[in-house]
């Protein structure tokens, strides 16, 4: 939160920026910074064919398009801004970076101008659930809420009409978590098992990956984990801020735990339900897991 919107745009001028990917997420973003007086080239893998009247568009307000085969060619831009489904170490990044290029995202764009608290979920499995449910859980209490991330809607663009007192609820992939410098208030980690792999180098990489959500937290920040989840315990280790458990299988002293068909709130030895599972119209064990995952991140 050390800027606003106008300040990181502010902070752009003069500077040739490139976005990788035109798509859902970054067109917003495309679009934001050339409305900020940036110079922009979008680049794009697939033909110009494509893209119709968006192309057309783009090129309208200002912005070089790179598009087909030979989209990466040539990239020395001051700042790169990666699509999160290509890896931040391939052959043109790495050049550019070599020649003085900043290599980021909308995602960590989005961290450094939010002007309220971000919950952000991560997982192998449960992310979009937990974090739907947190976001209407909020709003249900009288928050308003974003919701961006993986789901909902990019959110950058649309920071400067957040409120201080909203909250930013965003489902974080692993692709996105890989290069974050920044984590979230509260971080919730649903379960973690091996995905994704044919990007990833190795397991270990990817679990690496989903620590990011967590890593850069403080002593007042707040960590969820699953306790059944034998990499989500190791993980719990490294937290530096407060520590809270959700658990199916077993009692937690501070978190969310079920027993006997009800879900219970632990929080400095006194114990209260919150609800039976069986009042919970999610079918399946793990939607039980990942209504805890929420109440535990929530409290």
């Amino acid at each position: 939160m050390a800027a606003t919107l106008q300040d990181y745009l502010a902070s752009l001028q003069g500077k040739r920026v490139a976005v990788i990917g035109i798509g859902v997420s970054n067109t917003p973003l495309i679009e934001t910074l050339l409305q900020g007086g940036i110079s922009v080239t979008a680049c794009d893998k697939s033909p110009r064919e494509n893209f119709g009247e968006l192309a057309d568009r783009l090129e309208a307000m200002g912005a070089t398009l790179q598009l087909g085969e030979h989209y990466l060619d040539g990239l020395d831009q001051d700042v790169i801004f990666r699509s999160p489904g290509i890896r931040p170490d391939i052959p043109p990044f790495l050049a550019a970076i070599e020649k003085g290029s900043v290599l980021t995202s909308e995602m960590e764009a989005f961290f450094q101008v939010c002007p309220c608290k971000i919950i952000a979920v991560t997982g192998s499995d449960g992310k979009t659930t937990t974090t739907s449910l947190i976001a209407e859980m909020l709003k249900n209490a009288g928050y308003t809420v974003h919701v961006g991330g993986n789901i909902g809607k990019p959110l950058l663009s649309e920071a400067d009409r957040m409120g201080k007192d909203d909250v930013a609820v965003l489902e974080l992939s692993s692709f996105q978590l890989m290069t974050m410098q920044t984590s979230p208030h509260i971080a919730v980690t649903t379960n973690l098992a091996p995905n994704h792999l044919d990007v990833h180098k190795d397991y270990q990489e990817y679990v690496d990956a989903k620590a990011n959500i967590f890593t850069h937290q403080t002593a007042s920040d707040i960590a969820v984990f699953n306790a059944d989840n034998d990499d989500t315990v190791r993980q719990a280790a490294k937290a530096v801020g407060e520590v809270r458990w959700f658990s199916r299988k077993q009692r937690v002293e501070n978190g969310v735990f079920c027993e006997n068909g009800v879900i219970y709130e632990a929080v400095n030895g006194a114990v209260m339900p919150i609800m039976e599972t069986k009042d919970i119209l999610l079918p399946g064990v793990h939607n039980i897991e990942n209504y805890m995952a929420a109440f535990a991140a929530v409290r």
